[in-house]
């Protein structure tokens, strides 16, 4: 393992040298703005991406969550409003989502997953859901698929400033300013939003409300592009989040919590630009810490902590205009330690090679290549197939099929007394097929899939303690639709935009679904805009599903419908005042057993663009 480590990352040094001696909702990302994340756009053209516009997101402020649960098909398990949010991407578990930040995997190296509700969309001016495996390109938890967060510039000379308020029940505040100055060779933007809500929202048909869920959360991002000269241009992201959440309780005997974060996200990267090549070097330095108090009314707390050292360099090579190579070296340092944990280092390297060729006018297909050698355990050897069939002129027909991983967490490695360091990484064999028709109005997309899990991580109680233990054997198959319309008629434009998922999780020692895992989900979004006003009908229906292993129906919870509605207008292109209301019917519905969402509730906003 040493020397394959050695030779790895003598690989990753001696690369950069070697080569200086050398849709609307379905679509290819727009090439005008300058992006980290160029594998999204390159090697995507065989799998789902579905590109959430900004009026889109605009209507889901600020919660990440409440955006992805009622635009596209992943579930979400909440806590509570605002509480832990954990996704279920084609039938998979939290940890096999991952959620990459301008290129970069932030997904916890102590549990293994990102909480969608210490996340908010003001921060990105880009958010895409890629489908299906992604381990070749972007590593660990790629398996149901992967949430992209981008911060992009582009060079329109000008400065402008952006002020989004707004306010509604339990007492929510959400404040966000953004400020972007743009002159001959600068892009540069600044952002911080606070938002802080009471919580405290009446149960609906109950005298019961929700106790102890007051939170709040700051966030400050800066990013900065500057172009050295024609070929060369510098980046540099910065992100901090600071956040702090009572937890709710499920009955008013329990004890009061709380649990604090304080995440920091920094990248620096430098790009060549050289006829036929591409060349990108990477520096990024994460942190992520936690603080969880047993009694809000006590100091003492348990805590964990990992910082985190990527340096990754990435050469693409176009050597006509239908060929794409791209090569990419990095090496990660993970320092973690906590309460439960000692002080512990984790180095991975790896190496990735894609390829991409439009073999004419009907036919393009990609190939990726992955291996990482590691400290801790033993890494497989991943690949992935792409086909792309354009039938005719709306209508193509896409194929793919990969082998992906997870890799053990500083949790399940090095916990005090029960941590596993024998450990495999979950390994997942997946295929899809996709039809897609995009006709002038209409985009129409729908994927038959299959992932085949194995080695998954489970903690068991051994008759002492609880142990992660590589145990479970998971079979996930079924069907994703994605429809969009737009039509314009004079000043009338009108959307619908809708996702449909089918899912089957199924445990094959138990033939049981998985927990958390509803076999129907559907979402849909009518949007009506004339000069200044813009409406919005928003519908989210959540099959039934189960709570506990056993799939006993007494623990089910039904399927429920919500729907809210919106309306805004902009005076003088400047000023937009509007509204929402939420669950409108007022549906009483669990986001996680026995933790109850609130019933009708509003909020009303003021954005300002100067």
């Amino acid at each position: 393992m040493k020397k394959k480590l050695t030779i790895l990352f003598l690989c990753i040094a001696c690369f950069p040298v070697i080569l200086g001696a050398q849709t609307d909702t379905i679509q290819k990302l727009d090439e005008v703005l300058i992006t980290a994340d160029a594998q999204l756009k390159n090697f995507s053209n065989t799998q789902s991406v579905l590109v959430l516009t900004d009026s889109v997101i605009s209507i889901n402020q600020p919660s990440l969550t409440a955006l992805l649960n009622y635009n596209t098909p992943i579930f979400f398990k909440e806590n509570g409003l605002g509480m832990v949010s954990s996704p279920a991407f084609r039938g998979t578990t939290a940890q096999q989502t991952a959620v990459i930040w301008n290129g970069i995997n932030i997904n916890s190296q102590l549990n293994g997953q990102t909480d969608f509700n210490t996340l908010n969309t003001s921060d990105f001016n880009s958010i895409s859901v890629r489908s299906g495996g992604g381990s070749v390109i972007y590593g660990s938890s790629a398996i149901g698929g992967s949430i992209h967060l981008n911060n992009t510039f582009d060079y329109t000379e000008g400065f402008k400033n952006t002020i989004k308020s707004s306010y509604g029940s339990f007492n929510t505040l959400q404040l966000h300013y953004n400020g972007n100055i743009v002159t001959k060779n600068l892009s540069a933007n600044v952002g911080i939003s606070r938002n802080s809500s009471d919580n405290d929202y009446d149960y609906v048909d109950s005298d019961e409300y929700n106790e102890n869920g007051e939170f709040y959360n700051t966030s400050l991002n800066a990013n900065i592009s500057y172009r050295l000269n024609n070929n060369n241009v510098l980046k540099l992201y910065s992100y901090a989040f600071d956040g702090e959440r009572h937890f709710s309780l499920t009955n008013s005997n329990e004890t009061p919590t709380k649990y604090r974060d304080f995440n920091t996200r920094n990248l620096i990267e430098w790009d060549g630009f050289y006829n036929k090549m591409t060349s990108k070097l990477k520096l990024a330095y994460l942190t992520e810490e936690y603080k969880y108090f047993a009694n809000i009314n006590s100091d003492s707390h348990t805590f964990g902590k990992v910082n985190s050292i990527i340096a990754k360099y990435d050469f693409t090579y176009n050597p006509s205009e239908n060929i794409t190579i791209n090569a990419i070296a990095d090496a990660t340092q993970n320092k973690g330690k906590g309460s439960s944990i000692e002080k512990e280092t984790r180095n991975i390297g790896s190496l990735n090679l894609l390829f991409k060729h439009q073999y004419n006018t009907w036919f393009l297909y990609e190939l990726g290549l992955r291996q990482e050698a590691t400290n801790t355990y033993n890494s497989p050897f991943l690949y992935s197939l792409g086909l792309q069939f354009k039938v005719n002129n709306p209508y193509s027909i896409t194929i793919n099929g990969s082998k992906n991983f997870r890799i053990p967490t500083f949790n399940d490695l090095y916990w005090e007394d029960s941590g596993n360091p024998d450990l495999k990484p979950e390994t997942s064999y997946q295929a899809e097929i996709g039809n897609h028709l995009k006709l002038k109005h209409t985009t129409l997309s729908v994927t038959a899939y299959y992932n085949d899990i194995t080695d998954m991580i489970r903690w068991i109680y051994n008759g002492s303690l609880w142990q992660p233990t590589n145990t479970d054997h998971v079979i996930t198959y079924g069907l994703e639709g994605v429809f969009q319309y737009s039509r314009t008629v004079k000043d009338h434009t009108f959307t619908l935009n809708s996702t449909y998922a089918y899912t089957i999780s199924e445990n094959q020692e138990t033939k049981k679904q998985l927990t958390y895992v509803p076999y129907n989900k559907v979402t849909a979004s009518l949007g009506y805009n004339f000069k200044n006003v813009s409406a919005f009908y928003q519908w989210l229906y959540i099959g039934s599903l189960f709570t506990t292993t056993d799939n006993i129906s007494k623990y089910k919870i039904d399927d429920y419908n919500l729907f809210n509605i919106g309306v805004d207008y902009t005076f003088s292109n400047t000023f937009t005042l509007g509204g929402k209301l939420n669950n409108i019917w007022n549906t009483n519905y669990q986001g996680g057993s026995n933790r109850y969402m609130p019933g009708r509730n509003y909020s009303i906003y003021l954005n300002i663009n100067i």
